[in-house]
């Protein structure tokens, strides 16, 4: 833990990433950050000892980013969304998850650095008849049997496992398979779907759901500094909640329909502004829930804030 001076956030723009940089100054205010994002960073919060750059992901910056500094950790927090599938949206999510991805890992071996943690997503096993309860992190990544548009994730979370084990004797590498995030300050499809002023609800299913609180995800991706050693993880509560549940707690009006129309009725509410991607169909329909046995081992049995409940009552607040 002392030996940790310098830490690359890369994803800074997003709420998750944010929360995690506080949380690390909050604790070491003498380490140092430089957060990166494509994205705009002009308007975010300025924090001390965080230095905030826009940068385009490509290999020249990558490299001189890590020629001018000398990283100690390195938190890959940067995707793109899955809410598009236009082709030049995921020409993008491609370039950036598998072949910048690679770049950075391969900067990160270069370089020397002691530690790399990676946000992957629980997506990458798929929502599927046949899945089991609970799918532990050896199940097999089947997301992209029925959506070509998760492919970029799996692929980029495969690489980072392979190459986890490959340099295992040299960096600790972690790779986080988390369940739905939420919450006010993040802006992705799931909180989205369940903040909105309808949801779409499946009369003829009703599946289970995994949540966490954004603020419990960037806790864990700190403790990912000194008490995770290497491996992939799964991330998730004790406890899941049925779809209509959910939007129960929320307060969300569940608009009912039958699966076989899920489509036709998704691409109208698009007209409305209210979208769900179309693999989010199939999360509607069938569970995936994720086992948090690994991770309890390091983190113990109440590593979470807040339970299922709050997590989603504190949606109330956007």
């Amino acid at each position: 833990m002392n030996e940790i001076k310098k830490i690359l956030i890369i994803g800074i723009a997003g709420g998750l990433a944010q929360m995690t940089a506080r949380l690390i100054l909050t604790e070491h205010p003498d380490w140092e950050i430089i957060g990166i994002d494509s994205r705009d960073v002009s308007k975010l919060p300025q924090l001390t000892n965080l230095t905030l750059l826009n940068l385009k992901y490509s290999r020249g910056n990558f490299e001189n980013l890590f020629r001018t500094h000398k990283f100690d950790v390195v938190y890959h927090l940067g995707r793109i969304s899955h809410s598009s599938n236009e082709q030049n949206v995921l020409a993008k999510r491609i370039d950036l998850s598998v072949m910048g991805t690679n770049r950075i890992l391969d900067l990160c071996e270069r370089s020397e650095v002691k530690k790399v943690i990676i946000l992957s997503t629980f997506h990458v096993y798929g929502a599927l008849p046949d899945n089991s309860i609970f799918l532990t992190e050896d199940a097999p990544l089947r997301a992209s049997i029925r959506h070509p548009e998760l492919r970029d994730v799996i692929e980029m979370d495969q690489m980072c496992t392979n190459w986890m084990w490959k340099n295992q004797n040299t960096i600790s590498t972690i790779v986080l398979r988390p369940c739905n995030i939420i919450g006010t300050q993040i802006q992705n499809s799931m909180t989205k779907f369940l903040s909105g002023p309808v949801a779409l609800s499946p009369m003829d299913y009703n599946p289970f759901f995994q949540f966490i609180h954004e603020f419990d995800m960037a806790h864990v991706l700190y403790q990912s500094l000194t008490k995770l050693p290497i491996g992939t993880y799964n991330v998730a509560g004790n406890d899941f909640i049925s779809l209509r549940e959910a939007l129960k707690v929320v307060g969300t009006k569940g608009v009912p329909f039958p699966m076989m129309l899920g489509g036709g009725l998704n691409r109208l509410l698009k007209r409305f502004n209210i979208e769900v991607p179309e693999y989010l169909l199939d999360y509607l329909k069938f569970s995936c829930l994720i086992s948090n046995s690994e991770l309890k081992k390091h983190l113990g049995p109440n590593f979470l804030r807040f339970s299922i409940k709050e997590a989603l009552e504190l949606i109330k607040l956007r």
